[in-house]
């Protein structure tokens, strides 16, 4: 009995260290999708793979480890938001606000950044494998 009741205690800690973790807030997601307003939302872990969010507001949104591969991130406001570990392959992010955020982590493969501000952003480990980057203070090493 010990056996099976030990077997099944492993099973259960294994099954819940291995499923993926969805922390973002759904009615958060489904604002920023319907309003392009989500200051200080919960969008962490968010699957926002090829979104059209220009001129969207995110000031201080909590996007570490959102997708948003593909995504149209023109105009957008991130200042101060955390995008810790969050992929933006492929994404189009122009005249945007970076100030302030975290970029620690960041996978900015082939994503087109051109005249966004990064003013005091914490960039640290950043992929900018094949990205274009103009009039942006985005670099590998960056401030």
């Amino acid at each position: 009995m010990k056996l099976r009741y030990l077997a099944a205690l492993t099973f259960l800690a294994l099954t819940v260290a291995i499923a993926p973790v969805k922390a973002e807030n759904p009615a958060h997601v489904k604002q920023l999708l319907e309003t392009n307003l989500c200051a200080k939302c919960d969008l962490s872990g968010a699957n926002l793979r090829d979104a059209h969010i220009i001129g969207a507001d995110l000031r201080g949104a909590n996007l570490r480890g959102a997708v948003l591969v593909g995504a149209n991130l023109e105009g957008a406001d991130l200042t101060g938001a955390n995008l810790t570990g969050a992929d933006l392959s492929d994404t189009y992010i122009t005249e945007a606000s970076l100030n302030n955020t975290n970029l620690t982590g960041v996978n900015f493969t082939r994503a087109h950044l051109a005249h966004t501000e990064a003013y005091r952003a914490i960039i640290k480990d950043v992929n900018l494998t094949g990205a274009y980057v103009h009039d942006t203070p985005i670099s590998v090493g960056g401030d």
